[in-house]
């Protein structure tokens, strides 16, 4: 048993036609035999090499074979658990069902001046609190949930993140890599009998950097489930076209998972799409914008055919601060998200790109992940649902609902309440300070950090998880 996460009942979005589709599927395969991919990384063309691709050491590229790519994809698991270290907290990826992870961020945002500064290791502990504690979130994103800590070495960080999440939430993790920096999370996860999801980004277009491709091998090799990230910038560094980017992304997300599946056959794999256009006048990424959606949504049709899990991003936003913007941009994204399909959502949290973090937005964003999660529900018509009995009973007016036991069983089925949300009538709100949705947070913060206690590690495995990290100082204070 673990977290149940909102199951979809109703058809996934379909936005191409079947012949777009197959299109779309036969451009990705020439790219793979024809064009090829970059691999910088020996140990990664060994593998390869033995398990059939065409390579070429001198430009370190690699062409795949189709019979290679679909018994790649035939050995992928289409769903499988991801185990916490509390049984009640594992996941099971794929199929209809949508968790719902964080959008991490460099630092905190100061709600005076909504700048970005470094978050405290007490900054870091409070929002690990409130993601422990929030109903609709289910897994904890790589450098969550900040990259930049005072007191950490930059060095360290991602090793004293992984530390950290496992001491303070129950919740799975995945984590990132650099530096080495994976053989220490992968220790960790040994030490305390649960999974750690490692990741291997592609560096667009069309290549696979060497810390990325150790970063497979080795987690694979551990028996740990592998997340192939693609981040290609339409316009940049794929086609600017949402067809042409979601080709040479494809390219990039099988080439990783033949990667995978060539290491350890049977391999836990995922794949999250991370695309995002380039904006017109600053080169930049430009966040929940409608070229974004409507990648999610082809890619979510595209890749349900290769059944295995899926991820996308609806955390990040254009804009600075925690308004209306920033509202309408991740919630849009996000239900696109879950209408395509995909199995996660990476939300909770983030404000601007992966610049900033607070929980407060996670607090807020959380209420956005009950509506949609609720809303995939659908609606359920059956005969005690449909009540045609007691709308016969009740008749017209003065008939009403309002006392009958159907009422009171159904209410809290068919509706979601929001726990920071502003849902005061007028005169309550004028009566009761004029909170706005931020002070409603603000409060259920303040309630959750006086009240949640998330399960304490273990003494045993506090030790071992304290002896990892002492080796990890060493070993790059040893480095410098």
């Amino acid at each position: 048993m673990g977290l149940a996460g909102f199951k979809r009942v109703i058809p996934p979005l379909q936005i191409l036609s079947e012949d777009q589709v197959l299109e779309i599927q036969r451009g990705v395969l020439h790219v793979l035999e024809t064009t090829g991919v970059q691999f910088e990384s020996d140990n990664a063309l060994r593998i390869l090499e033995k398990g059939g691709c065409r390579v070429d050491r001198e430009t370190k590229r690699a062409r795949f074979p189709v019979g290679l790519v679909q018994e790649a994809l035939g050995g992928c698991p289409a769903n499988y658990t991801v185990r916490s270290r509390d049984p009640q907290r594992s996941v099971l990826l794929g199929g209809d069902t949508l968790y719902f992870s964080d959008m991490p961020g460099r630092g905190i945002l100061d709600l005076g001046s909504w700048a970005v500064r470094p978050a405290t290791i007490e900054e870091n502990r409070e929002a690990m609190v409130v993601l422990d504690a929030l109903p609709n979130f289910h897994l904890l994103c790589a450098y969550t949930p900040y990259f930049d800590v005072e007191g950490w070495s930059p060095h360290m960080s991602i090793t004293e993140s992984t530390a950290a999440k496992i001491r303070l939430s129950t919740k799975v993790q995945w984590t990132g890599y650099q530096e080495d920096c994976e053989l220490f999370a992968i220790e960790m996860a040994q030490a305390t009998a649960q999974d750690i999801i490692g990741i291997s980004c592609t560096s667009s277009p069309l290549t696979f950097g060497a810390d990325a491709c150790e970063s497979a091998i080795r987690f694979a090799r551990a028996g740990l489930p592998v997340h192939v990230v693609s981040g290609c910038i339409m316009g940049a560094t794929a086609p600017v076209t949402v067809g042409g980017s979601l080709v040479s992304f494809s390219a990039e997300a099988l080439a990783g998972i033949v990667l995978v599946q060539l290491t350890r056959s049977g391999a836990r794999v995922s794949v999250e799409d991370s695309v995002l256009p380039m904006g017109v006048f600053s080169g930049a990424p430009v966040f929940g914008s409608v070229a974004a959606m409507l990648h999610i949504a082809a890619f979510g049709q595209l890749w349900r055919r290769y059944k295995v899990p899926l991820f996308a991003n609806s955390g990040w936003t254009n804009s600075k601060r925690m308004d209306f913007q920033d509202g309408w941009e991740k919630s849009l994204t996000t239900m696109v998200i879950a209408l395509s399909g995909c199995n996660v959502a990476n939300f909770h949290g983030g404000v601007y790109g992966e610049l900033a973090f607070h929980p407060l937005q996670a607090l807020m964003d959380d209420d956005v992940a009950g509506t949609v999660g609720r809303f995939l529900e659908g609606v359920r018509v059956d005969p005690e649902a449909l009540a045609v009995g007691l709308i016969e009973k009740t008749g017209p007016i003065p008939g009403d609902f309002l006392t009958s036991a159907h009422t009171r069983d159904f209410m809290r089925q068919e509706l979601f309440l929001p726990q920071a949300a502003d849902l005061l009538t007028y005169q309550e709100w004028e009566s009761q300070g004029r909170k706005s949705a931020l002070d409603v947070a603000r409060e259920r913060m303040q309630e959750i950090l006086a009240t949640h206690r998330p399960l304490p590690l273990p003494e045993e495995q506090d030790r071992e998880i304290e002896k990892i990290l002492v080796k990890a100082r060493k070993h790059y204070e040893d480095r410098r």
